[in-house]
């Protein structure tokens, strides 16, 4: 019973402290109350969670946990919180990451297909799916359906030039006799993954022609082959016109395909960031879209009769979607064109029902368009770094600052002039503060002068080169386009010399080497949260940013790498500098092992390092790092040494790398990486220091099913 006390009140009548729930409650609806607008656009942000969750969680047991994680975040935010609109946005967002790792899962096992199991020269009869002229390397790429049921169902075979003959088209029925192998695996940890891509391209092997033969010409061809063929035809007439870098770079706008752009050139565009400029995306669907749209409507008004009765801009958004879809089609349909094909018609159906169409929402349902049907496209360059420069261009032109900033009004022609250059820049540096992360993550590399060269490189390619090389087509009918086809090689020519210019230019690249998984998760999580909030509370994705930069920045580059055969071996010296095991390795090996150390491909035979001596056979170095001498021995060539001495040499080793299979007796004093490990881990990279540790492919392979033969 309370008791009371003759001066005041009893102790049940005092009151009670307050619980934090409610006012915690209460503050976040009001902020989500607040950023209703933008709660839409976390929808796909949930999906790519749950689908960049398979693809970083190693086995199916993380899987199944995070699957159980996003549900239970969804009943626990109904339950305790449903009637809430911050309840009922976490549920979606939880459902929406469950579906994305279920998607991905299942699209992931519906693409098992056969594969080879070892290399090999096998002759077969197939059908031929696709063909790409890759005419930089003299090479032409066939994608085949072999007949035998012995070999995968899709086979991608590689025709040197000196062996191409005619009727080699889409549809036609080929008897093949070619050195296959399985998909490769990355040759080292953070190298490219084309056993990933193979695999749900439902590719079983790939390798190059021995001999080839047409056994029936093409016949009754589906509309994706005659596109094919269309587009192949295209490409070759393309580079007939123009110059080897001027030439591949056209049909790139054309038809989508870069195989044709030689080397030097592509990396000249990839190092002064206008690669960009040479995939077909949003920029050239809206160029052609708006191109054919202006053209439309101009016919359409020279007739009174038709201007009067039609609606003008309603018949233009019409022929402009006939436009766009064409050109996806004709240049192949690949995700970014997809993604901004699916943007432009739902802008053009803004512009039908006149209203604004071109937001971040509009963006939102492109992803979830390419996420629900192609979940697997979330993990490759093309996708993110499509959506992640849209992205930024719109949060950056929805921001209320940059919109007065921009805004058309009564001015001199110098200061209007001076404010779409102003509107430029800040969208060149907002597409490169956006894709640098994705650039240092996939390619090692990023350009830092891409925001100045692309103050005139797009105006140049979307205004000058795609005009003149449509012009240039047409007039082709005719037999008139030489005159515009000189235009255009004299305006891709000074594309190219912008690229080169920056590209040579001192500084013009930063590189690191492999960037940790999970700082680039922290980078993209934190730009997301900048880009798709609008009250103050999107400034935490600051933190998010700053924490997964200084996460890559930290991160050492590995002081030796192996790639998954053993044959190839590059060391850090001392001095910092790269010492290559085999001189002759080709330019992929050796472009692929520089990136993943963070440096240009300048290597050092091993042998010219001070603290390493080789004889034909044996290399052996001395490096010196965290407080100790790292010594490390390696096999060059495939011949015969003698068991006793290598034995007596493994034994002076503290790491072992060879192709072969070392006796049991090599015992070196911490790694011994011959081809019995290296089966089973792929390639892999060694950083010294007071605490050295192995990274492996098969550890970030995980149990995936593309990743079978090496679990």
């Amino acid at each position: 019973m309370a008791t009371r006390d003759a001066s005041g009140p009893s102790i049940a009548d005092a009151p009670r402290p307050s619980w934090r729930w409610p006012r915690l409650d209460d503050r976040l609806e009001a902020l989500f109350d607040a950023e209703k607008d933008q709660l839409p656009l976390w929808l796909p942000v949930g999906l790519i969670l749950g689908i960049a969750a398979w693809f970083w969680l190693p086995d199916r047991f993380g899987w199944i946990a995070f699957l159980a994680a996003a549900l239970a975040l969804t009943l626990a935010a109904l339950a305790l919180a449903g009637g809430t609109r911050w309840g009922r946005a976490l549920a979606w967002f939880g459902a929406a990451a469950a579906l994305g790792c279920g998607l991905i899962w299942w699209t992931a096992e519906r693409a098992t297909a056969p594969r080879l199991e070892r290399d090999g020269v096998h002759e077969f009869t197939a059908r031929i799916e696709t063909v790409q002229a890759l005419a930089a390397q003299r090479l032409t790429r066939l994608v085949v359906a072999p007949q035998e049921s012995a070999l995968p169902p899709r086979l991608r075979v590689n025709v040197p030039e000196r062996m191409m003959i005619e009727g080699l088209d889409p549809g036609a029925t080929i008897r093949l006799r070619a050195w296959l192998m399985p998909p490769a695996p990355p040759a080292a940890p953070g190298a490219d993954d084309f056993a990933r891509h193979a695999w749900f391209q439902r590719i079983g092997g790939t390798g190059r022609a021995l001999s080839i033969a047409v056994v029936a010409p093409a016949a009754g061809q589906g509309w994706s082959a005659r596109i094919a063929g269309w587009r192949q035809r295209l490409g070759a007439h393309i580079r007939s016109r123009l110059p080897a870098g001027e030439g591949g770079i056209a049909a790139a706008l054309a038809t989508g395909d870069q195989y044709g752009i030689p080397e030097a050139d592509a990396e000249a565009m990839r190092r002064s960031g206008l690669a960009h400029l040479l995939s077909v995306s949003g920029l050239h669907i809206t160029a052609v879209v708006g191109a054919v749209m202006l053209a439309t409507m101009k016919l359409l008004a020279l007739s009174p009769m038709l201007a009067l009765r039609l609606r003008l801009i309603l018949v233009a958004a019409g022929a402009g979607a006939v436009a766009g879809l064409g050109y996806t089609l004709l240049t192949g349909a690949e995700v970014p064109t997809v993604r901004s094909c699916i943007a432009a018609l739902l802008v053009l159906a803004g512009v039908a029902l006149g209203r604004d169409a071109i937001t971040l929402r509009l963006l939102a349902v492109g992803a979830l368009v390419v996420l629900l049907f192609w979940p697997e496209s979330l993990v490759g360059p093309s996708f993110q770094m499509s959506f992640a420069a849209i992205t930024a261009i719109v949060a950056l032109h929805e921001n209320p600052r940059i919109q007065a900033l921009l805004s058309r009004r009564d001015e001199g022609g110098i200061a209007k002039i001076g404010r779409f250059v102003l509107g430029l820049v800040l969208t060149g540096l907002a597409v490169e503060v956006a894709l640098t992360p994705i650039a240092l993550f996939h390619f090692h590399r990023a350009g830092l002068y891409g925001a100045a060269a692309n103050v005139v490189a797009i105006p140049l390619t979307t205004f000058v080169v795609m005009p003149l090389e449509a012009l240039a087509l047409l007039f082709d009918l005719v037999g008139l386009g030489a005159p515009f086809w000189w235009l255009t090689g004299q305006a891709l020519s000074l594309l190219l010399g912008l690229a080169h210019a920056t590209a040579d230019a001192p500084g013009a690249v930063a590189m690191l080497p492999s960037v940790p998984r999970g700082a680039f998760a922290l980078i993209a999580g934190g730009g997301l949260w900048i880009c798709l909030w609008r009250t103050r509370w999107r400034r935490f994705g600051l933190i998010g940013v700053a924490a997964g930069a200084l996460w890559a920045l930290v991160t050492p580059a590995p002081d030796l790498i192996v790639t998954g055969d053993g044959r190839h071996l590059v060391l850090r010296g001392d001095d910092g500098r790269l010492a290559l095991l085999r001189p002759r390795a080709g330019d992929y090996v050796r472009d692929t092992l520089a990136e993943l150390s963070g440096a240009e491909a300048e290597y050092l035979e091993l042998d010219r390092l001070p603290t390493a001596a080789c004889s034909p056979d044996l290399c052996v170095a001395n490096i010196a790092h965290g407080g100790r001498v790292w010594r490390i021995l390696a096999t060059r060539t495939s011949h015969f040494v003698r068991w006793d001495e290598m034995i007596r040499a493994c034994a002076a080793a503290d790491i072992v790398v060879a192709d072969r299979l070392l006796p049991r007796g090599c015992t070196p004093r911490w790694l011994r990486a011959d081809r019995a490990l290296l089966s089973r881990t792929g390639g892999l990279t060694v950083t010294f220091g007071e605490r050295p540790h192995v990274v492996t492919v098969a550890q970030q392979a995980g149990q995936h099913p593309w990743a079978g033969s090496r679990r």
